[in-house]
């Protein structure tokens, strides 16, 4: 059936006016996460921008091991539900216009107006530089360009935006995938859709997805183990596009629908699983490419994250259906959180590890000021003043003038 039939035509206008309402809440409450991980990462036994000497191994497993593996690939995978149905009512000119304005110009302005602080404080931290903060601007913009014009790697958008390496991420993913979800559009496409979407038929079908998910992670970790290079773009490329996938067909989401007790059974034992190795020192198996445990640790990895994601849609599927006034806010000022969220995290930080207190007394500090501030910003500047509701990426303001 050709797209200029009419009744393809009706049914894909019917779709596109459907509104996913679990999408949305899981999209605000993944943001929520987002801000809880970061709020704790100065805590965790890893390297970040700002860290305290007081860390905890809990909150360093949990974090990893659910936010972690789970809370990124949870994100692009809406990502990629959220381009299918862009694509129904908008062509590909249309998109690719779209989504630089709602992700490349809040990326970059973030790079601008928040990036320099946080690098400062970072620095500053650490002992790697001593003095003001408009001196520092010059160098760090110097280091900045020449690791933009002496590296090829996806790296950059974090080196560059800190956390907004997502917005980097996800415009680059918009624009590489588009001619891949074009084609799908068409009757080639939907044939190849169709075809997958007999695994939905299958109970457990949706775990075949994990092979491509692993053998990306597993393929390319050894050689770019670094955060946010060619191994985790690749890998957060694969979920964008599986969830572009996995809308396309209503086998597939009754599949979601059906086995999401199966997912979570499925995830439940690999994090299990990945919890016992932390604790006998799998932290140090996957970092060594020469042993079986890196193998075994990365790809329990990838078994995890697809199977917590695919539960997470299952839960917001069965219980978050429904629309109601916080959540038109809460999507509504997404982005803008996204983006401001860290700044005000990093500069508490800096301050709070320094003080003679307790950590539960430290981190509540971070996450109570974190959030005022963040809510504060997003209230006042990004959401009321209209100049900057371009500049976060968000729609112009449908509010009819006088309300």
């Amino acid at each position: 059936m050709k797209s200029t039939d009419p009744v393809f035509g009706q049914e894909q206008a019917r779709k596109a006016s459907v509104r996913l309402h679990y999408l949305d809440w899981l999209r605000v409450i993944a943001i929520v996460g987002v801000w809880a991980y970061h709020s704790a990462r100065p805590f965790m036994r890893q390297e970040w921008l700002i860290n305290s000497t007081q860390t905890s191994l809990t909150l360093t497993a949990v974090c990893l091991v659910f936010l972690g593996s789970m809370g990124m690939p949870l994100f692009f995978m809406m990502a990629g539900v959220g381009c299918l149905f862009a694509l129904r009512r908008r062509t590909g000119r249309q998109f690719a216009i779209e989504r630089t304005k709602r992700l490349f110009i809040p990326f970059v302005v973030g790079c601008i107006l928040l990036s320099p602080v946080q690098f400062y404080l970072e620095w500053v931290h650490k002992g790697w530089y001593q003095g003001s903060f408009l001196p520092f601007l010059p160098v760090i913009a110097e280091d900045r360009l020449h690791m933009l014009t002496t590296t090829f790697s996806p790296r950059i958008f974090e080196s560059l935006g800190s956390h907004l390496w997502f917005l980097g991420y996800l415009f680059t993913f918009s624009l590489l995938a588009l001619p891949l979800f074009l084609w799908l559009k068409r009757e080639p496409g939907r044939r190849a859709i169709a075809w997958l979407g007999k695994l939905g038929e299958r109970r457990g079908g949706l775990l075949v997805f994990i092979l491509p998910v692993a053998a990306v992670r597993l393929g390319l970790q050894p050689f770019f183990p670094g955060y946010t290079d060619w191994a985790d773009y690749a890998y957060m490329l694969v979920y964008f596009v599986c969830g572009y996938l996995l809308f396309a067909d209503e086998r597939l989401v009754g599949a979601i629908r059906r086995d999401g007790r199966l997912a979570l059974g499925v995830g439940l034992i690999s994090t299990v699983t990945m919890l016992v190795s932390l604790a006998a020192g799998g932290q140090q198996w996957v970092n060594d490419p020469r042993t079986l445990g890196f193998y075994l640790g990365w790809g329990l990895v990838a078994v995890n994250g697809w199977c917590w994601t695919l539960f997470a849609l299952w839960l917001g599927m069965r219980f978050l259906d429904f629309r109601h006034r916080w959540l038109d806010r809460g999507q509504e000022l997404i982005v803008p959180f996204y983006i401001l969220h860290q700044p005000p995290i990093v500069v508490l930080a800096f301050f709070a590890v320094q003080w003679p207190l307790p950590l539960p007394v430290q981190l509540a500090v971070i996450v109570l000021g974190s959030l005022g501030v963040t809510l504060g910003l997003c209230e006042c500047v990004a959401r009321r003043v209209k100049p900057a509701r371009a500049l976060f990426g968000m729609k112009p303001s449908w509010r009819p003038k006088g309300t």
